[in-house]
């Protein structure tokens, strides 16, 4: 057999172990596997070289062959029995190798090569072996002694047959590999392809078991595979197959990319072989990749980012040839690149033996220079990359200063990108540079932009002063020489200049060393470099006019005493170590200061579009900008301060399940956000005293309330119920709370304000916070302080107001669970004191607002306390006013009182930190007025505004009424059902029906009685108090030239808008009196206000604002932002909520999409995105909104037309009505005239997607509408690329020829239209031209007719002489 056997045969036929031929073979269906396994395993084990004999041989072939029969023990005995022979005739080859015998050395070749032949077979057919045993197994018998040594010296491990599997086997197998390749294989195989072959059979099992994942798993596996590939490498020539080896495995199996960058790195380290990796580094770079390629290009892209982190320095070599794949076509390659990149920055920043720095220093800027350039690459994944490399660069203990400036440019440009993960990757990295910024080693951690102007100024300043110091003190030495006739002197003074250079050539050597020191000053920023010029050429002509000096005077003796010189010497001595050193350390200190500014202007300026991307959908993005806020304000950044009040209304956002990106997980916005907050104002700070905790807590939380909007303060109270629920405030710091708010010191006032805020915030989740201190409440907020403070009662009143706790109504519930007290409880006739002390501030109507709330809220019988309150009001303000005070007081200005020619006062614009308690009369229009004005206007306002404000509330009380009504007829028909079904259970289940009908009946019955009180007794009642008070309104409000005074009209307006809410009869009978006031006032807060109450009075009577609904659209067209932006907020919630029809009105809501302010056109944005989800709606209502923006009186110019349209054809997305759309759209073409109606429509056209043979069918069957509009460019244009959308939206295996006769009609009728168009123009010019040469004939005839009667005057005259 050892004859016959051929390795390199053997291996080739083995390509298909099924057509592998074996001349014994032996079949088991015939024969017991073990038997013969028992057999062969005697024969090797008595000697290793029985594995020649030919039968033996092919007993193991056979088993091998048939492997997927064999059971799992048995195979384990085969393999015991393999890698004991061979390990045995491994060692016996060794020792023979140590002799000179060449023919003893010669004998061991056959048997290797059978053996590493078996060895590669098994580990082939190991993945088929079962794992438990189907048959007996015989013991296997001790080794004997065979030639050349001990039989099992290394035999494999085995583990007890039943739980054989091979994975367990590999290490010890690929162990003996890395064995047999100890030998001297140059003296058993003398030729070269015999030595290839053996080698090979040696490490295709390596490769083998390296394509399984699993197996690669196992560290002891890889490591083993490692060691026999290295093996081959360094000590076999194995280098050229290992490198197409590797590289099919990184084409075809995605899971090797990392593992064989750990096996080069393994051979260059410890093997010292790094030729092969960058062998392969070389055909890489060579290598291209085709953009619709994904799983190539991603394993190479991993193995070159695991290879650099392994061994940078190899892929650092190859860079040049590697950077090629920055403009590879895929995207995966490029991203590799950056990574790379960064790696190698890392590594050459980090090195500590450089021999070159210079150089180091070029690359570290060519590195990052390319980095930057990525920035702008095409794919998002890989500027996401880039951005994420920086982060990392951060971190480096190397600032990079001038980088860093780069990098955050760069940064805070893409925050505008269009992808979200790269805008969420440039706000982490922001973030990251803040965190790891370089200015901290002079004054700490802070950025704060004033405090940095001020120590640049400081040092500008000191650096000047240096300088002028400098300047003077030469002057004066040029006066002296001027004035010193001796020589001596002149030489002292050349001495003492001579000192001066030295110092300043010893300064230049100082700035020198430290730019030798390091290398990063040539990359820093020159902001100074000008000044810097400039300061040393005046130092070069001041040195060279010395100089001068020095030389005319030398000889000349001295006539001064000797102590001026010596003065005068140590004067020049002190200037040049100053000039030295501190104008050095002062530059540099300047140069710091102007980067770190540079810094904090750029993350400044950044603040306002990452505060947008707060409101972003992305739930990464978000969180990345809450943290980038939650850093600033640490740092002190001053813009920091509005994204963090921002970002109190995430409190709002629901946290769903938590989503993972990037294997991440991510945590809630609204979770992220209290723990925000927590970290900046509520935790407790290290070595701090308890009482200081709970001062420094308490006083963060009242400072979250100064300047806070109406919105903010909203947030902040979700946020601090949310907090009080989860018990995360002490007790502590509300009793601080209510200390503060019941301080006798005179705090100022909004301290006090916020923490009763804050207080009835808390009492949302905990109601007993203000039960327990109403005693409280009612001396200070309704006392003296409240009617000083008017906001103060106001927020006193809300606290109040918790005592009725916050649990909401569940609709269709009949449950109440408020507290109702007493009439005469004390706090009611607080609130009727606060609201009936005189009082002139505009903070009263707020005050008094809240009250009546309170009132209605805890009254058992609130309409008997506000009936008082009116009647009271009343009577103060018909009450004469005395006429002699009237003449003896001035006539003091009103800020409330509005003339139609005087300017309105500022007490509507104070700040609400300032009480206004101001308590002058009202102001008299002129004298003939105020004597016709038998009352007080501010007056009046407050009791209309409180007959208004009872009204609307007086409504609400009815549907509790209404409620508890129901409530307690509930419960008595449920007793009575209990009753019957106690009594005769039959009988109840027969009734049920009955009684349920019955009940619905009579909650009918109590419905219809509370509508009608409301209908007709609140405004038309006999006994009402309110009836008295309609009519007013209406007269105040219809009789604006009467009543001019602005506080009352706004008042009145107000009240009477509330008023129509009420009864349909009477908003039936006056609604129009509200219109009138829309269209014609000239006070915006009068039409806002009016707005907002439309929208109140739609939701009671729909019907009656339903018919005037156009009157309400005008307030889109308003000249102020608030009404406009009231308006489109009232009609999105009437539209979206079905209250009002929309009839061809919506083209005045497209308009506010392309609004100048973003706050209306990110409001439209948002209707017509929820008016999408309604079934058709925009569909519906498109030919009326092209119409409307297109042409007439509301059309707009094109460019908005197109942007505008361009949004709403985005919600078009269903095929059958981007078909109808099609067929619509070419019917406009016949009855439009117009150009510009021509461009329009066949822009919309363009806009529609084009995806199926219908849409395109029916464009073509429009052609007859639209092919005498084709001359017109634009027009064809548009068709032109609604062709190439087709196209493209085509199926592949239908022919163009529709198309294309399409197309080439279109290009006739273009062609015809143009020729028709030309044609018409020359008639045009022809009828001119005949019209013209018509006049001049004309003219001329005139003109001959016109001489031919002088001629005949002149005759006549002649006739008469003779």
């Amino acid at each position: 057999m050892g004859s016959t056997f051929e390795l390199q045969d053997e291996l080739q036929a083995l390509q298909d172990p099924s057509s592998y031929e074996i001349p014994n073979e032996h079949d088991f269906h015939d024969n017991d596997a073990a038997e013969l396994l028992q057999r062969a395993v005697g024969s090797i084990a008595h000697s290793s070289d029985e594995i020649t004999d030919p039968e033996i041989f092919d007993i193991f072939r056979s088993l091998l062959k048939h492997a997927d029969a064999v059971p799992g023990p048995c195979m384990s005995k085969l393999l015991d029995s393999i890698a004991s022979g061979f390990s045995t005739e491994i060692d016996a080859a060794v020792r023979d190798s140590q002799e000179e015998d060449q023919q003893a050395i010669m004998s061991h070749k056959t048997p290797l090569e059978m053996y590493a032949f078996l060895l590669n077979w098994f580990t082939a057919a190991a993945d088929k072996v079962k794992s438990s045993g189907e048959g007996e197994v015989t013991p296997q018998p001790k080794a004997r002694r065979g030639r050349g040594g001990r039989a099992g010296a290394t035999r494999a491990p085995a583990k007890k047959p039943e739980e054989w599997t091979w994975v367990d086997q590999i290490p010890a197998a690929l162990e003996l590999f890395t064995k047999a390749m100890k030998l001297k294989t140059h003296r058993i195989w003398m030729t070269t392809p015999e030595r290839d072959a053996f080698i090979t059979c040696l490490t295709r099992p390596a490769y083998h078991i390296a394509e399984n994942e699993q197996y690669m798993k196992a560290h002891h596996v890889k490591v083993n595979v490692y060691k026999v590939i290295c093996v081959a490498v360094k000590h076999h020539g194995h280098a050229l197959a290992a490198q197409i080896n590797i590289m099919q495995a990184l084409q075809y199996h995605e899971h090797l990319s990392e593992p064989m960058a750990e096996c080069l790195s393994h051979l260059a380290k410890h093997f010292d072989h790094a030729q092969l990796g960058e062998e392969i580094l070389r055909e890489i770079a060579g290598k291209t990749f085709n953009a619709q390629d994904t799983k190539g290009p991603r394993a190479f892209s991993r193995f070159l980012v695991k290879f650099c982190e392994e061994t940078p320095r190899s892929v650092l070599k190859q860079i040049s040839v590697l950077l090629g794949h920055l403009d590879s076509e895929s995207y995966p390659m490029r991203m590799a690149m950056v990574e790379v990149i960064g790696l190698l920055i890392r590594e050459l920043s980090s090195a500590e033996d450089n021999n070159d720095a210079t150089q180091t220093h070029k690359q570290i800027v060519g590195f990052f220079e390319l980095l930057l350039s990525r920035t702008l690459d095409l794919s998002s994944y890989v500027r996401s990359k880039v951005l994420a490399t920086l982060s990392r660069l951060c971190e480096l203990r190397v600032p990079f200063p001038k980088q860093r400036l780069e990098i955050t440019k760069h940064a805070v440009a893409m925050l505008e990108d269009k992808a979200s993960t790269v805008r969420k990757a440039a706000v982490a990295l922001l973030t990251k540079l803040i965190m790891t910024h370089p200015w901290g080693l002079m004054h700490g951690g802070p950025l704060n932009l004033e405090k940095w102007e001020g120590y640049y100024k400081e040092v500008k300043e000191k650096l000047e002063k240096l300088e002028d110091a400098v300047g003077k003190v030469v002057e004066r030495g040029d006066e002296d020489e001027d004035e010193v006739k001796d020589g001596k002197e002149d030489e002292d003074d050349g001495e003492s200049d001579e000192q001066t250079n030295d110092g300043d050539e010893e300064a230049e050597s100082v700035a020198n060393n430290d730019k030798r020191r390091n290398p990063a000053n040539d990359d820093e920023m020159d902001v100074d470099a000008e000044s810097h010029n400039a300061e040393d050429t005046m130092g070069d002509d001041e040195d060279s006019k010395t100089s001068q000096n020095r030389k005319s005077k030398k000889g000349k003796k001295s006539r001064k005493s000797v102590v001026d010189a010596v003065v005068i010497t140590s004067e020049q001595e002190a200037l040049a170590a100053l000039e030295s050193n501190e104008a050095l350390y002062l530059r540099l200190r300047k140069k710091y200061y102007t980067e770190a500014l540079a810094f904090i202007r750029m993350i400044e300026g950044s603040m306002e579009v990452i505060t947008q991307l707060l409101a972003s959908t992305n739930k990464a993005e978000v969180l990345e900008a809450m943290e980038f806020f939650r850093v600033t304000h640490v740092y002190e950044f001053d813009g920091a301060a509005v994204g963090i009040k921002r970002m109190l209304h995430l409190i709002w956002s629901k946290d769903n399940n938590q989503t993972s990106e990037d294997g991440k997980e991510l945590k809630g916005v609204r979770s992220r956000l209290l723990e925000c907050y927590r970290n900046l104002y509520f935790d407790p700070l290290p070595d701090m005293e308890p009482k200081q905790q709970v001062n420094r807590i308490a006083k963060n939380m009242i400072e979250l309330t100064y300047d806070a909007t109406l919105a903010e303060l909203t947030s902040l109270e979700e946020m601090m119920k949310t907090m009080m629920e989860e018990d995360q405030v002490h007790h502590d710091i509300i009793n601080k709370l209510w200390q503060v708010y019941s301080s006798t010191k005179p705090l100022p006032a909004y301290q006090r304000r916020g923490a009763i805020i804050i207080l009835s915030m808390l009492a949302l989740a905990k109601r007993s916070i203000v039960e327990e201190k109403v005693d409280v409440l009612l001396k200070v907020g309704l006392g003296k302080l409240g009617k000083a403070d008017l906001m103060l009662a106001r927020y006193t009143c809300v606290a109040l107001h918790r005592l009725n706790g916050s649990a909401k109504k569940v609709k269709g519930s009949l449950l109440n669970k408020t507290l109702r007290l007493e009439m005469n409880n004390a706090i009611f006739r607080k609130l009727q004191e606060a609201i009936e002390h005189p009082c002139r501030s505009k903070d009263w109507f707020g005050m008094a607002e809240q009250a009546i709330n309170t009132i209605y809220a805890l009254g058992e019988h609130p309409g008997e306390l506000c009936g008082r309150i009116i009647k009271n009001l009343t009577q103060r303000a018909f009450a004469r006013r005395p006429q002699a005070s009237q003449e003896s007081a001035p006539v003091a200005e009103d800020p409330d009182a509005m003339d139609e020619d005087v300017q309105t006062g500022s007490a509507s614009c104070a700040p609400a930190s300032q009480i206004s308690s101001t308590t002058q009369s009202a102001r008299e229009p002129s004298g003939d007025q105020a004597a016709k004005d038998l009352g007080d206007a501010f007056q009046l306002s407050q009791l209309l505004f409180v007959v208004g404000h009872v009204a609307i509330k007086h409504i609400v009380f009815l549907e509790l009424v209404e409620r508890e009504w129901k409530r307690q007829k509930d419960e008595k028909d449920l007793a009575e059902k209990l009753a019957a079904g106690v009594n005769s259970p039959n009988k109840a289940s027969k009734e049920a029906e009955e009684l349920d009908q019955v009940a619905g009946n009579v909650e009918d019955e109590i419905g219809d009685r509370i509508a009608a009180v409301r209908e007709t007794e609140l405004l038309y009642g006999p006994q009402s108090l309110l009836a008295v008070y309609g009519p007013m309104l209406v007269h105040v409000c219809g009789s604006p030239h009467k009543f001019k005074n602005r506080t009352l009209r706004a008042a009145a307006t107000l009240s009477f808008a509330k008023l129509l809410c009420v009864s349909s009869q009477f908003c039936d009978r006056h609604h129009h009196l509200l219109f009138k006031i829309l269209e014609t006032s000239k006070d915006p807060d009068i039409r806002g206000n009016i707005v907002i109450a439309l929208g109140d009075v739609a939701v009671s009577f729909s019907n009656i604002i339903d018919e005037n609904s156009n009157e309400l659209y005008k307030g889109l067209s308003d000249d102020d932002l608030v009404v406009k932006k009231n308006t489109l907020m009232v009609l999105t919630h009437l539209i979206l909520n079905g209250m009002i029809k929309v009839k061809g009105q919506l083209g005045e809501m497209a308009k506010c999409l392309e609004d100048e302010d973003p706050r209306i056109s990110d409001l439209a944005k948002l209707f017509f995105t929820e008016l999408s989800t309604k079934d058709n709606a925009i569909y519906n209502n498109l030919p009326d909104v092209i119409s409307h923006l297109s042409t007439g009186e509301h059309g707009v110019n094109e460019e908005i037309f197109q942007s505008t349209m361009r949004y709403i054809f985005s919600f078009i997305e269903k095929e059958k009505q981007a078909e109808n759309i099609v067929e619509k759209l070419c019917q406009r073409f016949r009855f439009s005239e117009d150009p510009r109606q021509w461009r329009d429509i066949a822009f919309c056209l363009s806009l529609l997607p084009f995806k199926s043979e219908k849409s395109v069918k029916k464009l073509i069957e429009g052609l007859q509408f639209y092919q005498d509009k084709l001359h017109e460019q634009k027009v064809f244009d548009r068709f032109a690329e609604i062709l190439t959308k087709a196209r493209s939206n085509k199926s592949a295996n239908k022919p163009d020829t529709e198309l294309d006769e399409f197309e080439s009609i279109l290009n006739e009728h273009r062609q015809q239209g143009e020729e028709d168009r030309a044609f018409e123009k020359r008639v045009e010019s022809k009828k001119a031209a005949a019209k013209k040469k018509a006049t001049r004939r004309s003219a001329r005839k005139k003109v001959q007719e016109a001489e031919a009667e002088t001629r005949q005057s002149h005759a006549d005259d002649d006739d008469m002489y003779v």
